[in-house]
């Protein structure tokens, strides 16, 4: 077997496994069945699916103030930093607006106490409770996970969110719900200790958006999916280059092969 010949069979072998790396991971998440007795997650059809998708920053914008007056009640986002928010298109003046609207504790002063102050934008998102405990204790035992990366923590990722807080009903005819729990037709079980947390006209949009529990719903899990994967649009388009650059090494390498071994076929 000729060395040519390797090279082009790897050479094709490596488009064939980039291709297929960067299709599985920029594919739109597909209606998935969640662990029990969940019911199939539909396909909600966001901006950032697919292998030429991108955020909608607008879309994260309004989702990032759904989860600041609603979800950052209970739900902390210990990954992220307020400096983060740039990459959503926000200016310096606004992050730092934003983080100074919230106090951190920070410590010891020189007497050795810790003290609180307003928030700057390297530090991290501020987190609702102390601690487990406080947490469990506020929520009836249930701890509120951690948002940061929870559009890649459950499969459906942001269809899975979406369809979570828009799934709310309730009960049929003949399902009785246990203390404390509420119906949601897709999460694992049907019955989920967090209560209905997105209402009409809950939040104000800053661009006029009316606030449905739909639109809210999408945005907030645009927002997400952001914070969990930040740097999808970059490896798209890194994988994009990628693919470009085997398929012109591959035709430059079949055409040497075919060059070199004419006169022996």
């Amino acid at each position: 077997m000729s060395v040519f010949g390797n090279t082009v069979r790897a050479t094709f072998r490596a488009l064939a496994l980039g291709a297929g790396l960067l299709l599985g991971a920029s594919a739109g998440a597909a209606p998935a069945l969640a662990a029990g007795e969940a019911t199939a997650i539909p396909d909600h059809r966001f901006s950032f699916e697919g292998l030429f998708g991108t955020y909608d920053r607008a879309s994260a914008q309004r989702g990032f103030q759904v989860y600041k007056e609603v979800c950052a009640a209970c739900h902390a986002m210990k990954q992220l930093s307020y400096r983060n928010l740039r990459e959503l298109g926000l200016s310096d003046a606004e992050v730092r607006a934003i983080a100074a609207t919230v106090d951190v504790q920070d410590g010891p002063n020189d007497e050795g106490q810790m003290f609180e102050r307003a928030a700057r934008p390297s530090d991290r998102f501020r987190s609702p409770f102390p601690n487990e405990n406080a947490a469990r204790a506020a929520n009836n035992g249930a701890y509120p996970p951690d948002l940061s990366v929870i559009a890649k923590a459950r499969e459906g990722g942001a269809d899975y969110l979406y369809a979570l807080l828009t799934g709310y009903s309730d009960p049929p005819d003949g399902v009785t719900l246990m203390d404390g729990m509420n119906y949601n037709r897709y999460f694992p079980g049907h019955q989920i200790a967090m209560a209905q947390p997105l209402n009409e006209g809950q939040v104000t949009f800053h661009d006029g958006t009316n606030a449905t529990v739909e639109q809210m719903a999408h945005d907030v899990a645009t927002f997400l999916a952001w914070a969990a994967e930040p740097e999808m649009e970059e490896r798209k388009r890194m994988g994009v280059r990628l693919i470009m650059f085997l398929t012109i090494l591959g035709g430059l390498a079949y055409a040497v092969k075919r060059r070199i071994w004419q006169d022996v076929h």
